[in-house]
C-alpha cells in the first residue's frame, strides 16, 4: 500500500484553507502504509501540483491511499484510476458537496467546488481529466447541499445520488452507474478478490449556510448485478474509487472542515457504506480530503476511523 500526502490548500474558498496542509500530514499519519510519498505543492500553480500528483500517483505500488489536502487533489488520482480501469471505473463521492461547479457557475472560483466537474472533462485550464469521465459512472453518497446548477447537471447527466445512510441503497447505485452500452447481466453478486461553492458568498465561511437541494436524483434500483467482459472475456464487475470528504459527517460530531453541512453522515454509518461497497465491489482507490485539524476530539475520532476505511478498501489487495 501506498500514501501520498498532497498538503495543497489553495483550492479551497474556506477562509481556515491553511489548516488543510497541517490535516493532510495527520491524515497520511493514520494510513497503516508501507511505503509513503509527500508530493511538494506549489501554492500558486494547482496544474502544477497536479502534474506532480500525476507523477506520483502513476508510479506508486499497491493500493493507493491520498491524502489531501482540499478536494482538488483528487482529480489525478482519480484520472489515474480511469486510465488503469476504463468503463469498468464507478467513482463514488462521498460529500457534503456536489464539487460540480465550473469556472463560469462558481463564485468564488475556488477549484476544489469544480473538481469532480472537471473530470467529466469541464474545469480549468490544465484541471481537466485528459479522458473525461462519464457521469453515468458517478455515485454521490450523503450530499445534501447543492447549488441549482449542480441539481442541474445531475438531473441532465443521470449522475447516481444516495442520500441517506444506506449501505444496500449505495451498492444498488454502484451497480447501476455503468452506461447501460456497456453492461451484461451477471447471475450472481460479484465477489471481492475519493466548494463546495455556493451561489451566495457565504459558502466561504465555515459558519455559511448553504441552498438545499431542491431535487433529488436517485439511481435505479437493478434486479441484478451488472458485469463487463475483462480481458480473458470473463465477467468483471464495477472498479470502484472512494473519495470521502471529511465535511460528510454531521459538524454536530465532527468539526475540523472548511466548509460544514448539517445533517451528514455518522462515523459509523460512513464506514457501514464503505464496508458495504468493499464487500460487494473491487475498490480501487481511496482519498481522504478536507481535514482542518482544530480540536483534540476529532483527532481522536478520526485514528481508528481512518484505519478501518483503509483495512476495509485495501484488503482486496492484501488477499490477492
Amino acid at each position: 500500500m501506498t500514501v501520498v500526502e498532497v498538503p495543497q490548500w489553495r483550492g479551497s474558498g474556506a477562509p481556515t484553507a491553511e489548516r488543510l496542509r497541517e490535516g493532510a500530514k495527520l491524515l497520511a499519519d493514520m494510513v497503516p502504509a508501507a511505503h509513503r510519498v509527500r508530493v511538494e505543492v506549489d501554492d500558486d500553480d494547482l496544474p502544477e501540483t497536479a502534474a506532480r500528483v500525476r507523477s506520483a500517483v502513476s508510479a506508486a505500488g499497491g493500493f493507493v491511499v491520498t491524502a489531501g489536502g482540499d478536494c482538488g487533489v483528487e482529480l489525478e488520482p482519480v484520472a489515474e484510476a480511469m486510465r488503469r480501469h476504463g468503463d469498468r471505473l464507478v467513482v463514488v463521492w462521498f460529500d457534503a458537496h456536489g464539487d460540480l461547479n465550473t469556472p463560469a457557475t462558481s463564485p468564488s472560483g475556488a477549484f476544489h467546488g469544480m473538481v469532480l466537474r472537471a473530470l467529466t472533462g469541464d474545469g480549468p485550464a490544465g484541471l481537466v481529466a485528459d479522458d473525461p469521465l462519464d457521469p453515468r459512472r458517478i455515485v454521490l453518497a450523503a450530499v445534501r447541499d447543492l447549488d441549482p446548477g449542480e441539481t442541474a447537471f445531475i438531473e441532465a447527466t443521470g449522475i447516481g445520488r444516495v442520500t441517506g445512510p444506506d449501505p444496500a441503497a449505495l451498492t444498488e447505485a454502484i451497480a447501476s452507474a455503468l452506461p447501460p452500452a456497456h453492461i451484461s447481466p451477471s447471475p450472481t453478486h460479484d465477489s471481492p478478490s475519493s466548494t463546495h461553492d455556493s451561489p451566495s458568498p457565504t459558502h466561504d465561511s465555515p459558519s455559511s449556510t448553504h441552498d438545499s437541494p431542491s431535487s433529488t436524483h436517485d439511481s435505479p434500483s437493478p434486479t441484478h448485478d451488472t458485469a463487463l467482459p475483462d480481458h480473458d472475456g470473463q465477467a468483471a464487475g464495477p472498479a470502484v474509487y472512494i473519495h470521502i470528504d471529511l465535511d460528510v459527517l454531521d459538524p454536530g460530531t465532527f468539526t475540523s472542515v472548511g466548509s460544514p453541512a448539517s445533517g451528514g453522515l455518522q462515523p459509523d454509518q460512513l464506514l457501514a457504506m464503505v464496508q458495504a461497497t468493499a464487500d460487494r465491489f473491487e475498490v480501487v482507490g481511496l482519498g481522504i480530503t478536507e481535514y482542518e485539524p482544530s480540536r483534540p476530539e476529532d483527532q481522536a475520532l478520526l485514528e481508528p476511523l481512518v484505519k478501518a476505511l483503509v483495512e476495509a478498501c485495501a484488503r482486496q489487495g492484501r488477499d490477492a
